[in-house]
């Protein structure tokens, strides 16, 4: 097995489901020939560095993968057929790898993820507190004082 990395940049006035449909078509390949998905990723809409196919804008996806050979030119050719794809790049990375290191990949990479989800969700909490508690956010300057005119003013004037 190789490691595999392919990006592809569809039409950005694709609906959601088009796109889920564009990635899920992609996974089955994968999938379907004893490949294993290690990520798959949406990057989102973004402005292209040039016109493609007449369009300005694309919405970008990724998945790194492993298999062999044959998945690489299936799902180029399924792109290549596809008029909603725009652009496509797979690239190969270094070293052969298992199947069992790259099971053991997907899963430290999903507990990976949830422990993200698990902090993110308590520092939302933690920093509605602070936020009324009227803390400093970590990074950042304390909120400054209002200065009124009466204590701008020197006792002379």
């Amino acid at each position: 097995m190789k490691r595999y990395e392919v990006v592809a940049i569809v039409k950005s006035d694709l609906t959601e489901e088009e796109i889920n449909a564009i990635m899920e078509r992609s996974s089955n390949i994968i999938t379907e020939r004893q490949g294993v998905i290690a990520k798959a990723e949406k990057w989102g809409k973004r402005r292209l560095a040039y016109e493609i196919k007449k369009q300005k804008d694309g919405f970008y996806f990724f998945i790194d993968y492993a298999g062999e050979g044959s998945i690489v030119s299936e799902m180029e050719r399924n792109f290549k057929i596809d008029d909603r794809v725009l652009k496509f790049m797979t690239v190969t990375k270094e070293g052969a790898v298992t199947r069992e290191g790259m099971d053991a990949e997907v899963a430290a990479a999903e507990v990976k993820r949830s422990q993200i989800r698990i902090e993110t969700e308590n520092a939302g909490a933690n920093k509605d507190e602070k936020a009324a508690a009227g803390e400093a956010r970590p990074g950042r300057p304390a909120p400054r004082k209002t200065i009124t005119r009466e204590e701008n003013t020197t006792k002379g004037e």
